[in-house]
């Protein structure tokens, strides 16, 4: 249902064609009156402004076989964190996810922090290749909040400072900070969905934001804009929520964008790797789950001036850990993508925790001497696909991480060593391959 007193809605059109996107789409909105405010073609989204009865005209378009479209009212997000608390260690987080002995940097890797701007006068910063746009009006990319400072140090710090303390996983990655929450800490789709466009046209294979709306339902900009990233070689990785009081008894629940099932969720964790208390829970509903955790308690790292430096808590400061690790195993595997995706999750450290917490377990960066794995597509046999979950505890039972399931399409997917054999002769799989990755569109010129 369309909210009649919105003035500013998102239209969504769910569809890889890319002549649809590029031309019947934008001709289409024409058409019936509207020119957008923003287009972003890759992503298949637009924003458009008028009244609720008036914006029903594209929706009523859905009928047609030949756009796929919705239309939603739009969201505003804030900025993801909890108080400042005390720290006894500041780089316990690094320690926790193993990123104090990996060989990998992260050079030769993109990483776009989507945030509220960043301190560009930071000192641990000076020589660092950094990229800022800010998509706020009236706001440079300068960052006046601290948070996105905090998240890119989380993420691309240095693991050394000479005389304080080391606070980045990945010190070599190129840095780009696009603005997409003002000062005050909040932000609306149209800065977000900006965000992400300019990320892929720069060809950033890692793609983090700390930031979300308490909403349960899963909201389809995010949906599209996932898949679109998928298909162009990068992973987005959010924030899963502060919405949880669990010493009340409230578990809360992943609200958006990180409840998209193509944008992956992170949880936090404690220093004594409890669940975090404001940290939200899965809920049962295919994107509404918890993928991965990360450190997200008395986190230390960069911060505006003059103070530089902020220990604060949030599912916000366990997302860019997890988007560092995801630009370590980049740089050493290749992987990209969906592959991207699923060996983040194949090689995160099991917790004693419940799954609809944590996930997969706590992100752990590559050793440089792990075995390799490969992405794999399992497709159910016809008679099976009505037991995809049995299926898929089959191959946990045979050493596969399984990382997607979809139901829809009968199909399963997972890592596993690249020499495992009989994969394809367990019960209820017709066929075993190793996944291919593919691009619908080669990268594009950088774009600042």
């Amino acid at each position: 249902m369309i909210n009649e007193n919105a003035t500013r809605f998102v239209v969504v059109f769910d569809t890889a064609d890319a002549k649809i996107l590029e031309d019947v789409a934008p001709a289409m909105l024409e058409s019936l009156g509207f020119t957008p405010e923003r287009y972003f073609p890759r992503l298949g989204v637009a924003i458009v402004t008028g009244s609720g009865e008036g914006v029903a005209s594209i929706a009523s378009q859905k009928s047609s076989p030949d756009v796929p479209v919705e239309v939603f009212p739009e969201t505003i997000y804030h900025a993801i964190s909890e108080p400042e608390g005390d720290t006894a260690a500041a780089t316990w987080g690094l320690a926790a996810i193993r990123a104090l002995n990996t060989p990998y940097t992260g050079k030769g890797i993109k990483l776009a922090v989507l945030d509220t701007g960043f301190n560009s006068t930071h000192p641990d910063f000076t020589g660092r290749k950094v990229t800022t746009k800010s998509f706020v009006a009236g706001e440079d990319a300068e960052d006046g909040h601290g948070h996105g400072t905090h998240c890119i140090g989380t993420a691309a710090g240095p693991r050394v400072v000479e005389g304080g303390r080391g606070y980045g996983v990945a010190p070599e990655v190129e840095i780009f900070a696009g603005k997409v929450l003002g000062n005050q800490g909040t932000g609306s789709d149209t800065t977000i969905l900006e965000g992400i466009d300019w990320a892929l046209a720069n060809g950033c294979q890692v793609i983090s934001m700390s930031l979300g709306a308490s909403v349960r339902t899963v909201h389809p900009p995010y949906v599209a804009a996932g898949k679109r990233a998928l298909e162009q070689g990068a992973v987005i990785i959010a924030a899963a929520g502060n919405n949880a009081h669990r010493s009340s008894g409230d578990p809360g629940f992943v609200g958006a964008p990180a409840n998209s099932p193509y944008v992956m969720a992170v949880g936090a964790v404690d220093q004594d790797m409890k669940v975090a208390d404001f940290s939200a829970q899965a809920v049962t509903a295919e994107g509404g789950e918890v993928d991965i955790a990360a450190p997200g308690v008395e986190v230390y790292s960069s911060w505006i001036a003059p103070k530089n430096y902020n220990t604060i808590n949030g599912t916000s400061m366990a997302t860019p850990h997890v988007s560092g690790i995801a630009a370590l195993i980049a740089e050493a595997t290749g992987a990209r993508g969906q592959e991207l995706w699923d060996q983040l999750l194949a090689g995160a450290k099991a917790l004693q925790l419940p799954k609809e917490d944590v996930g997969a377990g706590l992100v752990q960066a590559p050793s440089g001497t792990s075995s390799p794995s490969k992405s794999w597509v399992f497709t159910v046999a016809d008679e099976q696909a009505s037991n995809l979950d049995a299926v898929a505890e089959g191959l946990r039972g045979a050493g596969v991480t399984v990382t997607r399931t979809l139901p829809s399409l009968g199909m399963i997917y997972g890592t596993a060593p690249a020499d495992v054999e009989g994969l394809a002769k367990l019960k209820g799989i017709a066929s075993a391959d190793v996944a291919v990755a593919h691009s619908i569109n080669p990268p594009e010129a950088e774009i600042q």
